[in-house]
């Protein structure tokens, strides 16, 4: 299942980001939804920028009051407006 989140286009990965942090808004989800938002932000991106990219998920997740941080809409922009990357598999 977790295997289709890898090799994504650079549109799959934003709707992806956008439905899961839709889940991240809901306040009653966060302890359950903080280790999944980091395990798929590992799955979704590769090497650091995972790596870094699944902690902030963890950590805005975790502590109340940070659920209107979009994390993986914005480590989208991070990759492909920042970074101007054309595949995510760049960073393994």
């Amino acid at each position: 299942m977790f295997s289709k989140l890898e090799n994504l286009s650079k549109k799959q990965l934003l709707i992806y980001g956008l439905i899961f942090d839709g889940f991240g808004m809901i306040p009653l989800l966060n302890f359950v939804w903080a280790p999944i938002s980091a395990f798929l932000m590992l799955k979704l991106y590769k090497g650091n920028v995972g790596k870094i990219g699944g902690m902030v998920s963890f950590i805005e997740e975790v502590v109340p009051g940070l659920n209107f941080f979009p994390s993986f809409t914005l480590t989208w922009l991070y990759v492909f407006v920042i970074k101007r990357g054309e595949t995510v598999n760049q960073f393994t």
